[in-house]
């Protein structure tokens, strides 16, 4: 499964895949517990694919940290929890992103990418290429 397919959702826990779309919006099954929801067009709603990390040169796709992750990690999950202190949070991320923005990336953010890696590992979800959304632009 690509990144095209797996959601974050405002206010909700986790990451979603994106099930199929309904006339209001969109089925999505939860990542953590494989509970389904519909998420209507007011939810706010971000498609993995779609997000970028500010560094001090350019906007890095998503897709390219979480596999600068992979390879420091060496596929598996990562050495440090989401949950642990910022100081620990920003040097790990400092070790796999070295020129991030460091006044436009959070912990925050740094928390829920490296969530969001540990998910996508759970759930055997490691192809992080962007075969797909080369096919995309082309068509575009």
């Amino acid at each position: 499964m690509a990144l095209e397919k797996i959601l974050s959702i405002a206010g909700k826990p986790g990451l979603f895949k994106l099930i199929t779309q309904t006339r209001t919006g969109f089925v999505a099954e939860s990542l953590l517990d494989g509970k389904r929801i519909s998420v209507g067009l007011r939810n706010n709603v971000s498609v993995l694919s779609e997000i970028a990390v500010y560094t001090l040169e350019e906007e890095l796709p998503l897709r390219e940290v979480l596999q600068k992750i992979q390879v420091k990690e060496k596929g598996g999950k990562t050495t440090v929890g989401h949950k642990d202190e910022k100081i620990k949070l920003e040097e790990y991320f400092f070790e796999v992103l070295p020129n991030y923005d460091e006044d436009r990336v959070y912990a925050s953010d740094i928390k829920k990418i490296i969530q969001w890696y540990n998910i996508l590992v759970d759930h055997n979800i490691t192809d992080f290429s962007a075969k797909e959304e080369e096919n995309d632009t082309e068509e575009e």
